[in-house]
């Protein structure tokens, strides 16, 4: 009975987080996908649609200054990525599935302390990851909330006219012209506005935080895999080599699932994490050149969630292609020597396999990794260079 209680608190640990956020959203993996989960899906799908539409409109026919109009391309942004990954992990939910699964069996199987404390290990980073990324989106949307009210406090009085009030607004509707608002419902439709900037938030890097999370959780089980392929042949009672050579040739493919879900949505991600980090890189110019404390603050806790964000998926994606690469390293450290001929030829197969790793891909051509996140960082501050430059003339 201990035991089983400490295997359930192992699973409870890993995955307990992304499930308080992905269910709501109808994508969480374990869930039992019915009619409920799809309307789920289909409601927070609709939600960020409408708003998409509305700051669409106040670009358009807005009369917010250069300020507003650039939060609201940003928060377009931002819901089309949301949309855009609430739709790829129902589409290829069987993956992910899989995926979580294969690891939550893993947790309950674990049959050694060393074990235990290698996918810990693994867990605790994919929470340090979430915790960090929903924080400061969490922060950027209440600044998003509160920002307006601070600066246009005196705009926002009863029975004022909607021309004043929406300008005042967490995101501005002010194309919808001069129309009586209540207080009360100014009030509702801040708060429906922050709702929905938090789901915003919570889609974009919660599902983030989903994906690092079982990322990581396999790069754990090719950490513990390098152990076995090390050990190999030491120990008196050993495994068959077939049967690593299967768990390695297991971790691949569920690798590759994890790729197949993420591949577009990076591919869309990495495109506007340009066009965003240069656009607030220009606010916060702006910004200096004005001294507005307010726009500062809220400048730099967008940028850095959005590089924040953009690093962890480097960096679990470099990790992951190491870990992969290392299992041809751990089998060398084997006594491969005094195998049989034929046990050698399995091993120079599972070597050469491990030369070709999988990698996270952005579009299936786009490797993500740290060296790509410093060739977007420069492109970015080179957009940037140029949005300065013209500010000057």
């Amino acid at each position: 009975m201990t035991a089983i209680m400490s295997w359930n608190a192992d699973v409870a640990y890993a995955f307990t987080p992304y499930k308080i956020l992905t269910l709501p959203l109808g994508i969480w993996p374990l869930q039992e996908y019915n009619t409920f989960a799809l309307v789920r899906s289909i409601v927070c799908g609709i939600s960020l649609t409408v708003m998409m539409i509305l700051v669409f409109l106040e670009i358009n026919f807005g009369i917010g200054d250069a300020y507003i109009k650039l939060d609201n391309l940003e928060v377009i942004f931002c819901n089309i990525l949301a949309i855009l990954k609430i739709m790829s992990f129902r589409i290829y939910a069987n993956n992910l599935i899989r995926n979580f699964s294969s690891a939550v069996n893993d947790y309950l199987t674990i049959d050694t302390e060393e074990k235990r404390t290698i996918m810990r290990r693994h867990a605790y980073m994919g929470r340090i990851i979430c915790y960090s990324i929903l924080f400061l989106a969490y922060l950027a949307s209440t600044i998003f909330m509160l920002m307006p009210m601070i600066i246009d406090d005196e705009k926002i009085q009863v029975n004022v006219s909607i021309q004043n009030q929406v300008a005042g607004l967490p995101v501005p509707l002010t194309f919808l012209g001069d129309v009586q608002m209540s207080t009360s419902l100014y009030v509702l439709i801040s708060t429906v506005q922050y709702i929905v900037l938090m789901l915003t938030s919570t889609s974009n890097c919660g599902n983030d935080s989903l994906f690092l999370a079982i990322t990581l959780h396999v790069c754990g089980q090719m950490e513990l895999l390098k152990v076995e392929f090390t050990n190999y042949g030491v120990k008196s009672k050993i495994e068959d080599f077939s049967i690593l050579a299967s768990r390695h040739c297991y971790l691949i493919e569920n690798a590759e699932l994890l790729i197949n879900v993420i591949s577009f949505v990076m591919l869309v991600q990495t495109l506007f994490s340009c066009l965003i980090i240069s656009l607030i890189g220009f606010q916060f110019i702006l910004a200096l050149k004005t001294h507005d404390v307010v726009m500062i603050t809220k400048s730099i806790t967008m940028l850095s969630a959005l590089m924040l964000q953009l690093f962890f998926y480097s960096f679990v994606g470099d990790y992951l292609k190491c870990q992969m690469e290392d299992i041809a390293h751990s089998i060398y450290s084997c006594i491969w020597y005094d195998f049989p001929l034929k046990l050698m030829r399995n091993v120079l197969f599972v070597i050469m396999r491990s030369q070709q790793p999988v990698q996270l891909l952005a579009g299936r051509f786009f490797v993500v990794n740290i060296k790509s996140y410093m060739t977007i960082l420069k492109s970015s501050l080179s957009y940037l260079s140029v949005l300065r430059v013209m500010v000057d003339a």
